[in-house]
């Protein structure tokens, strides 16, 4: 270990690395972790964290920011404002989506998207790319160029109107990304199912906004994570299925990787911690519970537990997709009678997605911080081409750190949070464990509720191909879509 002097030292923590909680010191230089042990010199400012946990920044790795959706409304955030917001919750990387819509250039919608988030973020962020327009230019011009720029991810949808790819587009683009190294997401629930059932629904007169869990069942999601799951495999390409709700989809899950398949699967803080109850409420109110896939009920919530502490959940991300209440762009668009199929769906999740699953994780046993690191910094990071880098406390990463209050106490309220939105769903929970500062690279963000760094710290990332994305099992057809032939066959002379 090396003795010269460091920029910052921080002393006295349990600091929660690969090989679990030590006691020790980290010291920092030049931005990054340059040692872990004890009584490292420090020339620099030296950071007391005794009392407290020392923890790699969460990495979140899916959510919504200055973004228009499908509908045509805008998130109500910013990069300044999101990224501020979640680093009051302990969040120190964000990989939100460049969304291409149908006809639009992948190219210039990315450098529209830089241009957005440059020098606003406070926080590094990435972008996955979103593909609804499978042409040859964006699979075979604007797709390679971008992965190889460091954008290395590709979300597509199965579901919407405006956004989803029908089998053979979906095809197309899984087996562009799998040629070019990238990681596919994938937003699973059957279109038709959902599409007919809502059309029943409105025509027997049931609009009211409860009627979202009816509308969008566990079926239509088990139905569609098991097609994702056939359509990776015939392509033999790994997936990332998004935002998984119910404990069908959690069984589709179990059975594809028991299969031996590469998937992995996220899940989201209101799927652990709210039920399907909570839109039994006026409109105004129940819209605030409004997600896609929606709330489900408590067997599917102890399913989600399950999986996320078992490995069958890889990651855990916020989805956060934050928007007014009122007006074109609000969740209520046509007014307190708005019908569940045209409410905005989506729920702020950036800042209190850490605090509400340590305290519900950590807290009640259900998770291990070691658990608790792994699926909220560690495997996002490492699934999408930042492993070593961020998410995880170890000479040579980035120095994204967070002081973690394990006792620290709060009551939710919209006064008591940083995005502005004004509303939470999560108003009235307690949590207990929170962060009181966060660090990016060295840089202190924020401190006992104080901000300290200025817009435009955060750097866009280039993410390398992950390895997870390497195929290492043969197509289940024999053909490899890639190379275009048959794997008994020998390379072509």
């Amino acid at each position: 270990m090396s003795m010269q002097s460091f920029d910052t030292v921080v002393r006295g923590g349990r600091v929660v690395t690969p090989q679990g909680v030590v006691e020790t010191e980290v010291g920092i230089r030049d931005g990054r972790i340059a040692a872990l042990g004890l009584a490292l010199p420090s020339a620099g400012d030296v950071i007391d964290a005794r009392g407290l946990l020392v923890l790699p920044g969460g990495v979140d790795a899916h959510c919504h920011i200055d973004q228009m959706v499908s509908s045509g409304a805008r998130t109500a955030d910013d990069f300044a404002s999101a990224s501020l917001a979640a680093a009051f919750g302990g969040t120190t990387t964000l990989i939100p989506f460049a969304a291409q819509h149908r006809g639009q250039s992948l190219r210039k919608v990315v450098d529209d998207y830089k241009a957005r988030a440059e020098g606003k973020s406070v926080l590094d962020y990435g972008f996955h790319l979103i593909v609804t327009d499978a042409s040859e230019q964006t699979l075979d011009i604007d797709l390679p160029s971008l992965v190889g720029e460091g954008f290395t991810s590709v979300k597509i949808y199965l579901t919407y109107d405006a956004l989803r790819l029908d089998d053979r587009a979906a095809l197309d683009v899984l087996a562009a990304v799998r040629r070019e190294g990238a990681m596919p997401l994938i937003h699973a629930e059957s279109h038709d199912m959902i599409a007919w059932f809502t059309e029943k629904l409105l025509s027997a007169g049931y609009s009211e906004i409860r009627h979202l869990a009816d509308a969008r069942p566990m079926l239509a999601e088990r139905d569609a994570v098991h097609h994702a799951v056939s359509l990776a495999e015939l392509v033999n390409v790994p997936i990332v299925l998004v935002h998984m709700s119910s404990a069908e989809a959690v069984e589709q899950v179990r059975w594809a990787r028991k299969r031996g398949f590469p998937i992995h699967a996220e899940t989201c803080p209101q799927y652990l911690v709210l039920t399907r109850q909570a839109l039994e409420r006026p409109s105004f109110e129940a819209a605030k519970f409004c997600c896609s896939p929606p709330l489900r009920d408590k067997a599917s919530q102890d399913a989600l537990w399950s999986g996320l502490a078992d490995g069958t959940l890889s990651i855990l991300s916020s989805d956060h997709s934050a928007f007014v209440m009122e007006g074109p762009d609000g969740k209520l668009r046509d007014g307190a009678d708005t019908a569940f199929n045209r409410v905005q769906y989506g729920m702020p999740g950036l800042e209190l997605r850490l605090p509400l699953i340590f305290s519900e994780g950590v807290g009640t046993g259900r998770l291990s911080i070691e658990r608790f690191v792994e699926v909220t910094a560690t495997e996002p990071a490492r699934l999408y081409g930042l492993e070593g880098r961020k998410g995880v406390i170890a000479p040579g990463a980035d120095a994204d750190l967070v002081l973690w209050d394990p006792n620290k106490q709060l009551k939710i309220h919209p006064e008591t949070l940083h995005d502005g939105l004004g509303w939470t769903p999560y108003e009235g929970r307690e949590v207990t464990g929170l962060p009181v500062l966060t660090m990016v690279r060295g840089t202190v963000i924020c401190r006992e509720g104080e901000r300290l760094a200025p817009d435009g710290h955060g750097r866009l990332l280039a993410r390398a191909r992950p390895e997870a994305c390497t195929v290492t099992t043969p197509p289940a057809t024999g053909f490899d879509v890639v190379s275009g032939r048959f794997v008994c066959e020998a390379p072509a002379s």
